[in-house]
Parts: C-alpha cells; structure tokens; sequence
C-alpha cells in the first residue's frame, strides 16, 4: 500500500506503516494468527504439566521394588524352612512345664504326619510370639513314654493340641488342620488368665494317631 507521512515525524510514521503491513499480512494470511496463538497457548501449557520422573528416581523406585520383593521371597523362604525339629529342639519338657505355674500348650505329633509338618511354621509363629508367658511342649505319639498321657487326653488324631492353664487342668483342644487364627486366639486366651479358650473341641483335618509306630524311650528326659 502507500503511505503518505503528513507528519514530520520519520520515527512515528515508520511505526504506523509496519503496523499497517501486518495487519494486512494478518488480513490476507488468517491462518498465521492462530498458528502464533496456538504456539503461545502450547507454551503456557508446557509450562504447566510436570516433568517425567527422571532416570534417576526410575531406578531407586525399581531398586525399592526389588528388595522389596526379595525380602517377602526370603521371609516365605524361613517359613517353609520350619520344621517340627525346630519346634522340638525349643518345646520343654513336659515335667517342668507342669511345676512352672504358667499355661501350657501341649502338641502331640510324629515326624510322619503330614499335617503336623504342615502346621509347623505357623505354631513356630504364635510360639515366638507367646514363649515368655506360656510354655509349649511337644510329645511325639511314637514313643511309649507317652502313653499316659495319650489316654489322658484322648488323643485319636495328630496333631492333637492341648491348651491347660496354670495349674494343668485342660481347658480344651483342637484336632487336625485349622486357620491359624484358632490357635493363635487360643494360646492369646492361655496368656491372659481366660477361663475358657474361644475354640475348644474342634476337629479339622487330621492323622490318625493309630498309624503311630512305637519305640521304647532312649533318654527318660526326653519329650520328642
């Protein structure tokens, strides 16, 4: 277009003649506009939205993760590595455990029976948990030692559980494979002085304590 200065300012009639073009340019080239505006717009945007995480952060977070994960592996791990050797090898004698003025949980079990073996990491738990108020004590049906006591407390399956209070007398027992919760509130019931335990007389699946196999006892100390 022409531009006629009919000032005689050379600065200000300059300003008002690029002013002009692009408006015209703008006028002619619609598009330019909003290609200026959604650019200006999409910078604001970035502005806003957070970075990524960085490589950095990726990898503690997947190193946290791992260890994590090795760690429940290893706790399974020493769980399924308790066996009923273990608990033996800490259980008291039944003799001292009758004199020592505190509840009593007594196991009857054999090292063939199959849920005893089964049960094991999950007594070994409530055990730990409990060593300190309540004494626990394992007596295997094989030996003949404990024949007396096998009539006494009726036992016809395996693992049988005997809970007593302080001064011997049964409270109650439960048979077979049961949720772990049952003994757990059990002996939870011996170590607080409870008159009765929650679950008594129940029976789960279970070994029948006829398939034992007898051996005369080695050691007279002995509670295995």
């Amino acid at each position: 277009m022409d531009w006629n200065c009919t000032c005689h300012c050379p600065k200000v009639c300059y300003y008002l003649m690029h002013c002009s073009i692009v408006q015209e340019k703008l006028i002619e080239e619609p598009g330019l506009a909003n290609v200026e505006t959604t650019q200006a717009a999409g910078s604001s945007i970035d502005a806003r939205i957070p970075e990524y995480p960085s490589k950095s952060i990726n990898r503690q977070i997947a190193l946290v993760s791992t260890l994590a994960a090795v760690g429940l592996f290893l706790s399974t791990r020493l769980d399924l590595g308790v066996s009923l050797k273990d608990l033996t090898a800490v259980a008291l004698p039944y003799e001292e455990a009758m004199s020592n003025g505190k509840p009593t949980v007594v196991e009857f079990y054999a090292d063939w029976c199959e849920v005893c073996r089964e049960l094991a990491p999950d007594v070994y738990k409530v055990e730990q948990q409990f060593k300190d108020r309540v004494n626990f004590v394992m007596l295997n049906v094989d030996n003949t030692k404990w024949e007396q006591e096998l009539d006494e407390f009726g036992v016809e399956g395996i693992p049988h559980f005997a809970f007593l209070d302080k001064k011997g007398n049964e409270e109650g027992n439960v048979v077979g494979r049961l949720p772990r919760q049952y003994f757990l509130e059990n002996v939870d019931a011996l170590a607080r002085g409870e008159a009765s335990i929650p679950h008594a007389s129940v029976v789960g699946q279970f070994s029948s304590a006829e398939a034992r196999k007898v051996h005369q006892v080695v050691d007279p100390r002995s509670h295995g």
